[in-house]
């Protein structure tokens, strides 16, 4: 299975077709694929999705808010049809930088986002919270099944007692380089089991399996590294935007107290939304869900469609 072909082919898990395509740069050199997606001149949100994933993982989001938002999603460097980093390999400034370069080279001069971030891609925000590329496009953000620090430990992908053994179990699980195969009916149970409700219908496990095969298992392995050893409590309170959190009540991979710690370290946090039996996955598990936080914020926080740098330039030409 390519890379290019992961993703369902029809149907409401399948990527929409972009607009527009471009390649971002980072600051190694890193070469990023980008999609745009919806009218150029609607309310501007930003997309990053999270370990072993892809844009594609946004296809259900997309079709929500693509009518009406201005939607930029990017793979992380490594994943889906981003290629294997430059010299800053894998790391949490490795993802600071190429968000920071995202925010830079997809939106216009002036114009302000909604920054979205569910996992890993939570943990880009984190990890770009003191860059002044996030303080000064991202007019809000959405930290979406998401944890800052003690990812191992808290975890309950093992049924074991929390304690050493579970830990240790599951900093193996996340490094391994171990293939996971085609997509096969055991595959999927186990996917259904790590990171999604019981209620997942067959078509979102199905959907979401292809994604996650797809990603070479040394961008796995390496990511699940940095994750292992992630430590971004000190960067919550510098998220000084307007935040909201979202979480799945029955997310085993960054559990509910991850979400509550975030809440209480924001320092303008708008709300947490709670899904009742949902796993990791909430953005396929419950599209419309997490699209109504982030059209709520879009409304709230958004910016007129004109970009800031071309409405003063208007404002000043007008008056001379």
């Amino acid at each position: 299975m390519s890379r290019r072909s992961a993703a369902l082919a029809s149907g409401p898990y399948a990527p929409p077709v972009p607009d527009r395509e471009l390649t971002v740069v980072s600051a190694d050199g890193s070469r990023l694929h980008a999609e745009l997606h919806g009218p150029e001149d609607a309310p501007a949100v930003v997309l990053a999705h999270g370990w072993t994933c892809s844009t594609a993982f946004w296809a259900p989001v997309l079709r929500i808010l693509g009518a009406d938002h201005r939607v930029v999603v990017y793979d992380q460097r490594g994943h889906g049809r981003s290629p294997a980093p430059g010299p800053g390999g894998y790391g949490t400034q490795a993802l600071a930088d190429d968000l920071a370069a995202v925010l830079d080279q997809s939106l216009p001069p002036g114009r302000r986002a909604v920054v979205v971030g569910h996992s890993l891609g939570g943990m880009t925000l984190l990890a770009a919270a003191g860059r002044p590329q996030l303080r000064e496009r991202a007019a809000a953000v959405v930290l979406c099944s998401t944890g800052a620090a003690r990812l191992v430990d808290r975890a309950r992908v093992v049924p074991l007692r929390a304690g050493r053994l579970r830990s240790r179990v599951q900093r193996a699980v996340l490094g391994s380089r171990a293939p996971l195969g085609p997509v096969t009916p055991l595959g999927k149970r186990v996917l259904r089991y790590v990171t999604m409700g019981r209620g997942a219908e067959p078509v979102m496990v199905e959907a979401c399996a292809r994604i996650v095969h797809a990603c070479p298992r040394t961008v796995r392995a390496a990511w699940g590294q940095v994750l292992a050893e992630l430590d971004l409590e000190t960067r919550i309170a510098e998220l000084t935007m307007p935040a909201a959190v979202i979480v799945g009540t029955a997310d085993r991979l960054t559990p509910p107290e991850h979400a509550h710690a975030l809440v209480a370290g924001l320092p303008r946090c708008t709300g947490l939304t709670e899904l009742p039996g949902l796993g990791h996955m909430t953005p396929v598990e419950d599209p419309a869900a997490v699209g109504a936080v982030i059209r709520g914020l879009t409304a709230t926080y958004g910016q007129p469609a004109e970009p800031v740098a071309e409405a003063a330039a208007d404002a000043e030409e007008q008056t001379t």
